[in-house]
Protein backbone atom coordinates (compact mmCIF):
# COMPACT_ATOMS: atom_id res chain seq x y z
CA UNK A 1 0.00 0.00 0.00
CA UNK A 2 1.55 3.18 -1.01
CA UNK A 3 1.20 6.48 1.66
CA UNK A 4 -1.36 8.52 -0.60
CA UNK A 5 -3.67 5.94 0.06
CA UNK A 6 -2.38 5.02 3.47
CA UNK A 7 -3.36 9.06 3.98
CA UNK A 8 -6.42 9.10 2.09
CA UNK A 9 -7.78 5.74 4.52
CA UNK A 10 -6.19 7.59 7.43
CA UNK A 11 -8.48 10.35 6.83
CA UNK A 12 -11.89 8.62 6.23
CA UNK A 13 -10.66 6.59 9.59
CA UNK A 14 -10.56 10.28 11.12
CA UNK A 15 -13.95 11.64 10.12
CA UNK A 16 -15.72 8.80 11.02
CA UNK A 17 -13.67 8.98 14.79
CA UNK A 18 -10.97 6.10 14.35
CA UNK A 19 -8.22 6.81 16.82
CA UNK A 20 -6.00 4.92 15.21
CA UNK A 21 -6.50 6.84 12.06
CA UNK A 22 -5.97 9.93 14.30
CA UNK A 23 -2.72 8.57 15.81
CA UNK A 24 -1.29 7.65 12.51
CA UNK A 25 -1.74 11.27 10.93
CA UNK A 26 -0.07 12.58 14.30
CA UNK A 27 2.73 10.66 13.71
CA UNK A 28 3.00 11.32 10.14
CA UNK A 29 2.03 15.11 10.73
CA UNK A 30 2.72 16.71 13.84
CA UNK A 31 6.75 16.93 13.45
CA UNK A 32 6.40 18.69 9.81
CA UNK A 33 3.63 20.74 11.97
CA UNK A 34 6.40 21.66 14.37
CA UNK A 35 8.76 22.38 12.33
CA UNK A 36 5.85 24.91 10.15
CA UNK A 37 5.11 26.77 13.54
CA UNK A 38 8.84 27.18 14.08
CA UNK A 39 9.61 28.56 10.83
CA UNK A 40 6.83 30.96 11.38
CA UNK A 41 7.13 32.06 14.48
CA UNK A 42 11.14 33.14 14.27
CA UNK A 43 12.14 35.17 16.74
CA UNK A 44 8.64 36.22 18.11
CA UNK A 45 8.77 36.20 21.81
CA UNK A 46 7.34 32.87 23.50
CA UNK A 47 5.77 33.41 26.45
CA UNK A 48 2.89 31.27 27.34
CA UNK A 49 3.46 29.28 23.90
CA UNK A 50 5.95 27.92 21.69
CA UNK A 51 6.06 26.39 17.95
CA UNK A 52 4.64 22.76 19.62
CA UNK A 53 1.76 24.28 21.35
CA UNK A 54 0.89 25.96 18.06
CA UNK A 55 1.06 22.47 16.08
CA UNK A 56 -0.48 20.66 18.60
CA UNK A 57 -3.43 23.44 18.90
CA UNK A 58 -3.48 23.49 14.68
CA UNK A 59 -3.67 19.26 14.60
CA UNK A 60 -6.58 19.46 17.51
CA UNK A 61 -8.26 22.26 15.47
CA UNK A 62 -8.18 19.96 12.41
CA UNK A 63 -9.34 16.84 14.05
CA UNK A 64 -12.34 18.46 15.26
CA UNK A 65 -13.14 20.02 12.30
CA UNK A 66 -13.19 17.01 10.08
CA UNK A 67 -15.18 15.02 12.32
CA UNK A 68 -17.66 18.07 11.86
CA UNK A 69 -17.17 17.83 7.99
CA UNK A 70 -16.45 21.14 7.73
CA UNK A 71 -13.38 20.38 5.02
CA UNK A 72 -15.69 19.52 2.41
CA UNK A 73 -12.44 19.49 -0.01
CA UNK A 74 -10.25 16.93 1.99
CA UNK A 75 -9.59 13.85 -0.66
CA UNK A 76 -5.87 13.24 -0.41
CA UNK A 77 -2.60 14.02 1.28
CA UNK A 78 -2.46 16.89 -0.25
CA UNK A 79 -5.99 18.52 0.41
CA UNK A 80 -4.80 17.02 3.96
CA UNK A 81 -1.23 19.80 3.81
CA UNK A 82 -2.61 22.34 2.73
CA UNK A 83 -5.42 22.36 5.35
CA UNK A 84 -2.99 21.56 7.82
CA UNK A 85 -0.51 24.72 6.48
CA UNK A 86 -2.98 27.26 6.52
CA UNK A 87 -4.39 26.21 10.23
CA UNK A 88 -0.99 25.98 11.75
CA UNK A 89 -0.26 29.35 10.09
CA UNK A 90 -3.18 31.01 11.72
CA UNK A 91 -2.11 29.72 14.50
CA UNK A 92 1.18 31.35 14.71
CA UNK A 93 0.23 34.39 13.44
CA UNK A 94 -2.74 34.26 16.28
CA UNK A 95 0.46 33.67 18.78
CA UNK A 96 2.20 36.59 17.50
CA UNK A 97 -0.39 38.87 17.65
CA UNK A 98 -1.43 37.68 21.19
CA UNK A 99 1.83 38.04 22.32
CA UNK A 100 2.84 41.92 21.01
CA UNK A 101 -0.22 43.13 22.10
CA UNK A 102 0.25 46.31 24.33
CA UNK A 103 -1.58 44.53 27.28
CA UNK A 104 0.77 41.41 27.24
CA UNK A 105 3.94 44.38 27.13
CA UNK A 106 4.63 44.11 23.40
CA UNK A 107 6.23 41.28 23.39
CA UNK A 108 8.92 42.79 25.54
CA UNK A 109 8.13 41.10 29.20
CA UNK A 110 10.46 38.87 29.99
CA UNK A 111 9.91 35.39 31.48
CA UNK A 112 10.98 33.89 34.73
CA UNK A 113 13.64 32.19 33.18
CA UNK A 114 14.90 34.53 31.46
CA UNK A 115 15.93 36.74 34.24
CA UNK A 116 19.16 37.14 36.03
CA UNK A 117 19.56 36.18 39.38
CA UNK A 118 20.04 39.76 40.27
CA UNK A 119 16.20 40.46 38.86
CA UNK A 120 14.94 37.32 40.71
CA UNK A 121 16.18 39.12 43.93
CA UNK A 122 14.26 42.40 43.58
CA UNK A 123 10.98 40.32 42.72
CA UNK A 124 11.34 38.64 46.35
CA UNK A 125 10.58 35.76 48.49
CA UNK A 126 7.26 33.78 47.52
CA UNK A 127 4.72 35.27 49.78
CA UNK A 128 3.87 39.49 50.12
CA UNK A 129 5.03 41.25 52.60
CA UNK A 130 2.23 42.15 55.08
CA UNK A 131 2.27 45.77 53.75
CA UNK A 132 1.58 44.79 50.40
CA UNK A 133 -0.70 42.57 50.94
CA UNK A 134 -2.52 45.68 52.83
CA UNK A 135 -1.85 47.55 49.55
CA UNK A 136 -3.54 45.31 47.43
CA UNK A 137 -6.57 44.80 48.86
CA UNK A 138 -6.82 48.60 50.18
CA UNK A 139 -6.36 49.21 45.85
CA UNK A 140 -8.36 46.38 44.98
CA UNK A 141 -11.90 47.74 47.15
CA UNK A 142 -10.89 51.18 45.90
CA UNK A 143 -11.64 49.89 42.52
CA UNK A 144 -14.73 47.73 43.48
CA UNK A 145 -16.02 50.81 45.02
CA UNK A 146 -15.27 52.66 41.73
CA UNK A 147 -17.51 51.30 39.91
CA UNK A 148 -20.97 52.14 41.72
CA UNK A 149 -22.95 49.35 39.77
CA UNK A 150 -23.31 46.02 41.62
CA UNK A 151 -23.48 44.27 38.38
CA UNK A 152 -20.21 45.50 37.79
CA UNK A 153 -18.64 44.80 40.99
CA UNK A 154 -20.28 41.35 40.68
CA UNK A 155 -18.73 40.84 37.78
CA UNK A 156 -15.20 42.45 38.07
CA UNK A 157 -15.27 40.09 41.35
CA UNK A 158 -16.09 36.81 39.27
CA UNK A 159 -13.27 37.63 36.70
CA UNK A 160 -10.45 38.33 39.54
CA UNK A 161 -11.90 34.80 41.17
CA UNK A 162 -10.92 33.42 37.96
CA UNK A 163 -14.30 32.32 36.24
CA UNK A 164 -14.81 32.57 32.48
CA UNK A 165 -16.85 34.78 30.87
CA UNK A 166 -18.77 31.77 30.11
CA UNK A 167 -19.75 31.41 33.62
CA UNK A 168 -20.13 34.75 34.51
CA UNK A 169 -23.01 35.14 32.03
CA UNK A 170 -24.59 31.77 33.15
CA UNK A 171 -24.76 33.10 36.60
CA UNK A 172 -25.94 36.40 35.04
CA UNK A 173 -28.58 34.71 32.92
CA UNK A 174 -27.16 37.16 29.85
CA UNK A 175 -25.41 35.91 26.80
CA UNK A 176 -21.52 36.04 26.45
CA UNK A 177 -21.12 39.53 24.86
CA UNK A 178 -22.86 41.12 27.18
CA UNK A 179 -20.07 39.96 29.60
CA UNK A 180 -17.51 40.70 27.54
CA UNK A 181 -19.11 44.61 27.16
CA UNK A 182 -19.55 45.21 30.44
CA UNK A 183 -15.78 44.07 31.20
CA UNK A 184 -14.46 46.36 28.65
CA UNK A 185 -16.45 49.43 30.69
CA UNK A 186 -15.04 48.57 33.87
CA UNK A 187 -11.10 48.30 32.37
CA UNK A 188 -12.80 51.81 31.41
CA UNK A 189 -13.33 52.59 34.28
CA UNK A 190 -10.46 51.69 36.19
CA UNK A 191 -8.14 53.21 33.80
CA UNK A 192 -9.68 56.28 34.58
CA UNK A 193 -9.32 55.37 38.34
CA UNK A 194 -5.79 54.39 37.89
CA UNK A 195 -4.41 57.41 36.45
CA UNK A 196 -5.74 60.07 38.56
Amino acid sequence: MNTGNSVTQWISGLEQGDQCAVQELWEAYFRRLVGLAHARLRDAPRRIADEEDVALSAFDSFCRGARAGRFPRLADRNDLWQILVLITVRKAIDLCNYERRQSRGMGKVQSLTELTQQGLERIGGDEPTAELAAQVAEEYQRLIEQLGNPTLQRIATWKVEGYTNDEIAARLGCVTTTVERKLSRIRTIWVRAVEN
